[in-house]
């Protein structure tokens, strides 16, 4: 088949043959060097590119539909021999196959400014040399990109394999993520973006005295003329929840933010929303029921399985991002207490310090002699205790301590706690069966 002249350079013949248009290029008056028919060949290309929409309209409509179909196209020059081809918009070249790791992270919000705080707490500082762009990098994490993306996005792109990890919050997760096998939790609490996903009624009129979700799949009220209304963000999560209660006749009507003032305008009976305080609710004359919690939200590390058993180098990525995780969320409200204790032995004081409790530590105190000189002999009749302490009980602890003859007191925030290995990767290597 023949296309039609279209505005392309008269020194273009243009001919589509098998689904092949070739493009030969008249032979020069006069002999050119390798470098200005390299310009020549890509500049025709470009031009021939930017045309070839408008040009092969009739080849294109000439076509079954839907037929997925390639387009090769080969550029040459009187002087060189360097064909150029395009397969389906993508270069035929291996070499575009990605090689580095990527990290989905929020976006904007207070869950990106979190993540960010997060991973510098844990040395891993997000380096990006322009605010505007959506790449940038961790300087101490090697072949490791760092995508900005919407959280939704995060966990589309999971799937979809464009990324290896990232950081979301597991209503996100959940309702993007719609029950996925490739998808897996890394890290399930990353002690940030605390909230929960639930449902909420009117206090008044015929919800009064509705407490609980059994109580309103009970209301004679719902039929299939007149089902219940539902405004929800979550049009996934929210018709399994409400199904898997009980609820037969129920409509959804999905909307993003203000979801609380849908029924005082009679344009819902119900919402299904995220609630952190429950204030907004309580302001706009809703109430939560027993029962009515889809789920506890914050946020989560997740990964590709595919990607964490194929991908090369991620494993050791992710199991450096969860020690470090790890290490500084669990010296969270953790506070390291030294005390010295008048003492005749270690024995002796190991035995006033155990006989509380709360003094115990992690695994136990450490005691260890001080040493001071009185009269010119060097004696050693106190010892140091060094125990580690939960910050909600840290005033307890320190009472304890003088009252068992401690003194000198010193407290000071705990950054990391490593463990030997970390519960949580055990777990991943298990769910990934290695």
């Amino acid at each position: 088949m023949t296309m039609a002249r279209d505005p392309l350079p008269l020194c273009i013949n243009r001919t589509l043959r098998g689904g092949a248009a070739h493009l030969p290029l008249q032979k020069s008056r006069r002999r050119r060097t390798q470098t200005t028919a390299d310009t020549s060949t890509m500049s025709i290309m470009q031009t021939f590119l930017h045309q070839c929409p408008v040009a092969a309209g009739g080849f294109h409509q000439s076509l079954p539909s839907p037929t997925k179909f390639s387009v090769k196209f080969t550029v040459s020059c009187s002087s060189v021999a360097s064909p150029v081809t395009v397969v389906n918009g993508n270069a035929d070249n291996k070499s575009t196959e990605r090689s580095k790791t990527r990290l989905g992270l929020p976006s904007k919000g207070r869950m990106a400014a979190d993540t960010l705080d997060l991973l510098k707490d844990c040395q891993l500082s997000v380096m990006q040399t322009n605010p505007r762009q959506y790449v940038a990098d961790i300087p101490q994490l090697t072949n490791l990109e760092v995508w900005f993306q919407r959280p939704k996005d995060i966990v589309r792109k999971l799937v979809s394999g464009d990324l290896d990890l990232g950081i979301v919050g597991l209503d996100t997760f959940s309702e993007y993520g719609q029950g996925n096998e490739d998808l897996i939790i890394v890290h399930d609490a990353l002690a940030y973006g605390d909230c929960r996903l639930s449902l909420a009624i009117p206090k008044y009129g015929i919800f009064e005295s509705i407490n609980s979700v059994k109580e309103l799949a009970q209301m004679p009220q719902w039929t299939a003329e007149k089902p219940l209304r539902v405004a929800t963000g979550f049009t996934y999560l929210g018709p399994k929840f409400l199904k898997e209660n009980g609820l037969q006749h129920v409509t959804f009507s999905t909307a993003d933010g203000a979801l609380e003032a849908a029924p005082a305008m009679g344009i819902a009976d119900a919402i299904v929303d995220l609630v952190s305080s429950g204030t907004t609710l309580k302001e706009n004359n809703l109430k939560e029921i027993e029962g009515g919690v889809l789920l506890e939200s914050q946020a989560v590390l997740v990964a590709s399985k595919k990607s964490l058993i194929q991908r090369k180098g991620l494993l050791d990525i992710t199991h450096e991002i969860l020690e470090r995780f790890e290490a500084h969320l669990r010296a969270l409200d953790q506070f390291t207490v030294v005390a010295n204790m008048r003492g005749t032995n270690i024995d002796e004081v190991s035995e006033r310090i155990l006989s509380q409790p709360s003094l115990a530590g992690l695994q136990g105190p450490t005691i260890s002699p001080v040493f001071r000189k009185v009269n010119g002999v060097v004696i050693s009749d106190y010892y140091a205790i060094v125990i580690c302490v939960p910050k909600k009980s840290l005033y307890k602890c320190v009472q304890q301590l003088r009252a068992i003859g401690g003194s000198g007191v010193l407290v000071s925030p705990l950054t990391y706690i490593f463990d030997e290995e970390t519960p949580r990767w055990c777990e991943l290597l298990s769910k990934l069966g290695l």
